[in-house]
């Protein structure tokens, strides 16, 4: 397999800390919309609330006075922003500049899309932001207005709070991501509501601070401090959540339970934005039998339930995906039945992941796990008794 060139990556000691006194939204819109005046960017893909309604909606953005619908930070994921921009750019190369204000498990899927050649990244900043979570959508389509007065009673206070998705509440993803996979992160903890932290993650995200004359001469001790608080307390939070997970899936049936209500609308496969196949084996004729098969099958099992396969539709979408999986939550958001489907994957790609030592959307070069092969990998699984590390002279 063949790597891109490795980019510098850029320890962040040194940002921008800039006043928020005239609110977050309004300070990370008028940075975008400087660099949009100064052509330092042709178009910003970021999400907007649709004029006189309560929906959001993915907008790539040109005239700066349209700014006033856009908003950084939404309290719910309609769209994956990662699928958004694998939508418009997976054709062909760019030629003008492109800004994409994405959350970090957004940032993450597009680097994954990238990795599998359905997003092309070229001329195009991937700028990210500190994220609290996001409400359900469920929630915010029964009533808007207190779901997002309750989104910014959390934003302000960055508390952990039952009133976001399940997986918003345990995510270990949620700020700056060590690597190559955002160019400049927006960090909003540290000095909440009174300062923002624009950080340069790769030589891209810096010499934008540059050209907007912001620099980078500010300490970031103070958000990165905050950030690891948070991000220590997530870790308990995450590992108590698989226990309780594999504790319900590992009773007789438990897994088969969770998914029963399943009407196989496929809604969930519609909206993740690592289902990015064009033909999708359980939408082709492959699994379409003729009268007399189906009457087979419930001449063995006695019964033959509808639909069909919907647990071999999830246990293959999980094997297909669960390695790339960002845990962003859209497929729970879009099941008309309520099944914890990004709670369940969550739990099975948490544990996957680590088996592999691979953390999916962290740098651009990192090779997915089921295109790369080791020697070594999975010797325990081979040969127990024989498994050891070998010794660097050893494995060459």
């Amino acid at each position: 397999m063949s790597h891109q060139k490795k980019e510098e990556t850029i320890i962040p000691e040194k940002g921008t800390v800039l006043s928020a006194e005239k609110g977050t939204k309004r300070v990370i819109l008028d940075i975008l919309k400087k660099a949009l005046a100064e052509n330092l960017f042709d178009a910003v893909l970021i999400p907007a609330q649709v004029p006189e309604t309560e929906a959001y909606s993915w907008i790539l953005l040109q005239d700066e006075s349209l700014f006033e619908w856009a908003d950084p930070l939404p309290p719910v994921m309609t769209v994956q922003g990662g699928r958004a921009l694998s939508s418009f750019s997976k054709n062909g190369e760019l030629e003008q500049n492109i800004a994409a204000l994405l959350r970090p498990c957004e940032i993450r899927a597009a680097i994954e899309l990238f990795k599998l050649k359905q997003v092309n990244l070229k001329n195009i900043t991937l700028i990210s932001l500190d994220c609290p979570g996001a409400m359900p959508l469920s929630n915010y389509m029964s009533d808007p207005q207190k779901t997002k007065k309750d989104f910014q009673h959390i934003l302000e206070k960055w508390e952990n709070s039952e009133s976001l998705r399940p997986v918003c509440q345990v995510c270990q993803h949620f700020s700056f991501i060590d690597g190559t996979a955002a160019d400049l992160h927006i960090g909003l903890l540290g000095d909440k509501n009174k300062n923002i932290t624009l950080i340069p993650s790769s030589p891209k995200g810096k010499k934008l601070l540059d050209q907007l004359e912001f620099g980078t001469k500010d300490s970031v001790e103070k958000w990165k401090t905050e950030k690891q608080q948070l991000a220590n307390e997530k870790i308990k939070r995450i590992d108590a959540f698989n226990r309780e997970w594999k504790k319900k899936i590992n009773q007789a049936n438990g897994f088969f339970n969770e998914f029963n209500p399943c009407i196989n609308c496929h809604n969930c496969m519609n909206v993740c934005p690592m289902c990015y196949c064009q033909q999708c084996y359980f939408d082709s004729q492959a699994i379409n039998f003729k009268p007399e098969a189906y009457m087979q099958k419930a001449e063995q099992k006695g019964a033959l339930r509808f639909p069909l396969n919907t647990m071999l539709f999830h246990i293959g979408r999980m094997s297909h995906m669960v390695l790339s999986c960002v845990s962003c939550g859209a497929c729970e958001d879009a099941c008309p039945v309520s099944i914890p489907v990004s709670q369940l994957f969550s739990m099975v790609s948490d544990q996957t992941q680590k088996e592999f030592k691979y953390t999916p959307g962290m740098n651009r070069e990192d090779a997915l796990p089921l295109q790369d092969f080791t020697e070594q990998e999975f010797c325990e699984v081979e040969v127990p008794d024989e498994c050891h590390e070998k010794a660097p002279e050893e494995a060459k």
